[in-house]
């Protein structure tokens, strides 16, 4: 009868998306508006055409690297940064679109290669330096982390991804308090910093703080589809004892992706756990199950709520496809057992 748990960012995966994207949080987001694939097919048939009217504009083919790191072309974008690079050698910002284009071809030894190549052609570039000090976060070099987010600082000292880079350093160290003060200042510093208000919201919900609300209320002010965000709020308030506002928050986030079964098991789980309502669990369990037949959890809990509505029939088929599905789970077998004796009793 397990509840589901907090979705935390998967970090390492997170910092690469950062990486492939510019370096402030802001850009990131515009750059979502402008992205669908019929979008980015006609920005590139657009390059492609200037391209064929200047072929010696190195800036060109640096921005149709961009799009194509986007659509995930990973070959195209090496081929026409390498160009890029090949017309003009002295410009660092195409060695640090070169180490976005190793990166999300897997190869961080020569993004860090392509990153120290601009900071030797620009020693204070911020871009690179942030970079530098997220991919050695990558690798858990933290002490290159610390490093390069020092150089960043001295020369942006107000910049809102350093901080939250150090934040995320902080975090895989087990240091969260020096966490959580890089990430306020990093939402102070930029206002529209979503990652930074969905970390705050984790790290608060934890602590059982109620402050953890008010932040993931402004990430998804951000961004008011994040399943992520809705998710994280709907938790916050189910295991602070605000269940009518846990199952609002469940049912807009159901909305928002129908797909998402842990939605549905949670519903389920608060009206068979907190409100006692089974009919009502069981209809939520049921939901889970149609999105995913093989959710054993939520097979057993429905199974528990027509248990305790005295559906022992229901009860019982649910208990044996839990055990078909996962042998050996101790939770159905023991169902089995009780209901065997309340049977044998009338």
């Amino acid at each position: 009868m397990s509840n589901k748990s907090f979705v935390f960012h998967p970090v390492v995966f997170f910092i690469v998306i950062v990486l492939l994207s510019s370096c402030g949080n802001r850009n990131r987001t515009e750059n979502k508006s402008i992205t669908g694939k019929d979008s980015i097919v006609q920005i590139l048939r657009d390059l492609d055409s200037k391209i064929a009217d200047h072929p010696s504009d190195a800036g060109l083919y640096q921005q149709r690297t961009k799009y194509y790191l986007i659509d995930r072309q990973y070959e195209k974008a090496l081929s026409d940064i390498s160009k890029a690079i090949s017309l003009d050698p002295q410009k660092a910002a195409y060695y640090i679109t070169l180490s976005d284009v190793y990166l999300g071809m897997g190869k961080p030894d020569n993004a860090n290669t392509a990153l120290l190549k601009a900071i030797n052609l620009d020693p204070r570039s911020n871009a690179a330096l942030i970079r530098l000090a997220k991919l050695s976060l990558i690798m858990k070099d933290y002490k290159g982390t610390f490093d390069y987010v020092k150089k960043a600082l001295m020369v942006e000292p107000l910049n809102p991804q350093v901080y939250f880079t150090r934040a995320l350093a902080f975090l895989e160290k087990g240091d969260t308090n020096a966490a959580v003060q890089d990430l306020k200042k990093t939402v102070d510093l930029d206002q529209k910093f979503y990652d930074a208000f969905v970390e705050l919201g984790e790290l608060y919900a934890l602590r059982k703080d109620p402050v953890a609300i008010d932040y993931l209320k402004d990430a998804i002010r951000l961004r008011p589809q994040s399943t992520e965000a809705l998710y994280n709020l709907g938790m916050v308030y189910q295991e602070s004892g605000h269940y009518m506002e846990a199952l609002n928050t469940y049912d807009a986030l159901a909305k928002t992706d129908s797909t998402f079964k842990d939605a549905y098991f949670n519903q389920g789980y608060i009206y068979l756990v907190y409100l006692t309502d089974y009919p009502k669990a069981i209809q939520f369990f049921s939901v889970a199950l149609q999105r995913d037949p093989g959710y054993v959890e939520a097979l057993f809990n429905r199974g528990y709520a027509y248990e305790l509505s005295g559906s022992y029939t229901k009860a019982a088929r649910d208990y044996k496809h839990v055990i078909e599905l996962r042998s050996n789970y101790p939770k159905a077998i023991d169902g089995l057992n009780r209901i065997d004796r309340l049977k044998g009793r009338n």
